[in-house]
């Protein structure tokens, strides 16, 4: 059988350094990043700064309070990402934001930094998708290949595999994301929001001994979360459910938060693991590139490099630096873009909260 012919990248290698700044606000985090490509086709991060605006535990964050969060900050997050990088805004080649998905007060606010930015300097403009960040960022860190990817946040679940210049989503949430459902979780037990609901359901959950049945809502490659949600919040009304853990006089029916957070995750992970694998088989990958906030749980990485192992497979992951929203993957997917002749005028500067993975032409990949 004859091997496949291996296509050429349409990326062609710079013929000087380029130098971009990416700004990503979508969410509860403001980042400031500096990703620098050389001729010889490497990739160095300068730098990657960010700043998290964290509500009293029970509560979320709002549109308009994150909005002002990113305001206050985003001169401190620029200057120190610029000072960690040793460069100038006159050094810079073009500007990257995210332009979406996200919430729109926030998006908004980081989009008019890029704006003015842009004006002052005389800089170029690049619009990213949030979610084609993540993945960018995660094959130019791990240097997976051709991975099925697993973005996992606060905002988006999605199962995604590459074809024909577009990352076309192959399985998703059909209500609300797995992040926003442990955040969510995280709120109703009343578990601290520093540094994220998702990383203390992480440490609870190892703690827990139980695995309480939950609904399992795989529906072909989607998945449900807010009966699972519903049901795990059901049971701490149940009389067993003791908050501060068991008594002298309980017997071995008690439930504790920690169980809560250990049922709550083996079963929502469990169903990331199948839609994913289901992936694979259909693609004919051995690959799993895991991005996005929930990207950096150790049990679903853990979860997910089993299942890899037993295909012959192998998963890639990353650490908070890159996982959790930051500037350095706006920056790394706009200068991609940027660099194959794209540019956004600054009157479509906009932003658009419901930008979907699969409206993206990756004219950077062959």
């Amino acid at each position: 059988m004859p091997g496949r012919v291996k296509k050429r990248s349409p990326l062609k290698a710079p013929d000087r350094p380029f130098i971009a700044l990416g700004l990503e606000g979508s969410a509860n985090k403001i980042g400031a990043g500096i990703i620098k490509h050389d001729p010889d086709g490497s990739t160095h991060v300068l730098s990657n700064v960010r700043h998290t605006y964290i509500t009293p535990p029970g509560e979320g964050f709002q549109p308009r309070h994150t909005a002002l969060h990113h305001r206050e900050w985003a001169l401190t997050v620029i200057n120190d990402a610029l000072k960690k990088a040793a460069v100038s805004m006159h050094h810079i080649d073009c500007i990257c934001f995210t332009k979406g998905p996200g919430m729109g007060a926030p998006l908004v606010s980081v989009a008019l930094v890029a704006r003015t930015l842009s004006l002052l300097y005389d800089k170029p403009l690049v619009g990213v998708n949030h979610c084609v960040g993540h993945i960018e960022m995660g094959r130019q860190v791990t240097g997976a290949h051709n991975p099925v990817v697993l973005y996992v946040s606060g905002g988006n679940t999605q199962v995604i595999a590459y074809s024909q210049q577009c990352y076309r989503i192959f399985g998703e949430t059909l209500d609300i994301a797995v992040g926003n459902c442990l955040d969510r979780f995280a709120r109703v037990i009343n578990l601290s929001n520093d540094p994220s609901p998702g990383y203390n359901i992480e440490q609870e959950a190892k703690k827990g001994k139980r695995l309480l049945p939950l609904p399992y809502a795989t529906k072909g490659m989607d998945i449900s979360l807010s009966g699972i949600l519903t049901s795990i919040e059901a049971y701490t009304t149940d009389k067993r459910f003791r908050p501060n853990g068991p008594t002298a006089e309980d017997g071995d029916d008690v439930i504790t938060p920690q169980d809560l957070c250990f049922s709550l995750q083996e079963t929502v992970f469990a169903m990331l693991v199948e839609i994913t694998e289901r992936a694979m088989a259909h693609i004919g990958s051995k690959e799993v590139l895991v991005v996005g906030g929930v990207g950096c749980n150790e049990r679903l990485q853990e979860m997910m490099g089993v299942m890899a192992s037993e295909r012959g497979g192998h998963v890639f992951a990353m650490d908070e630096r890159f996982c959790i929203d930051n500037g350095i993957m706006i920056a790394q997917a706009g200068l991609l873009s940027f660099r194959m002749g794209f540019e956004t005028p600054l009157a479509k500067s906009t932003c658009t909260q419901r930008f979907r993975t699969d409206q993206v032409h990756v004219t950077w990949r062959a």
